[in-house]
């Protein structure tokens, strides 16, 4: 019983370390063009350093980096206009990517153009109305 566990064991395991070293085949591959259509483009965004990024899109329209206090940046986030679309291919008009150091953690597709009208990411918040 020991011998047929044991000879079981090795050919299972042994398919397991066969299928482990083959090469990524087309679907696994990562791909070397970043995808535009939304789905696409979250499904592998996350793989790609900024670098590649700014080389396929370019630098972004609004960038802001978050540091610390020795001026090393740790977190960004950046805005694209018109650089994805929808299932159906209009397109979005803005794009933000939230970075973690160099990974993007966060896609935000926006239709408007990520401005907030005051310029400084803050929004004036109307003074209360005293109760009547």
């Amino acid at each position: 019983m020991r011998t047929l566990f044991l000879a079981l064991f090795l050919v299972l395991s042994g398919t397991a370390v066969a299928e482990a070293n083959q090469l990524p085949t087309a679907d696994t591959a990562k791909p070397t063009e970043i995808p535009t259509t939304e789905k696409e483009f979250i499904a592998t965004i996350n793989g790609f350093e900024k670098t590649k990024i700014i080389e396929q899109f370019g630098e972004p329209s609004k960038r802001d980096d978050i540091k610390t206090n020795n001026g090393k940046v740790i977190a960004s986030v950046w805005q694209y206009h018109f650089l994805n679309t929808t299932p159906e291919g209009t397109y979005y008009e803005t794009t933000e990517l939230d970075f973690v150091e160099d990974k993007v953690v966060m896609v935000v597709f926006m239709n408007s153009d990520g401005s907030d009208g005051t310029g400084d990411g803050l929004r004036e918040v109307p003074p209360a109305k005293p109760d009547l």
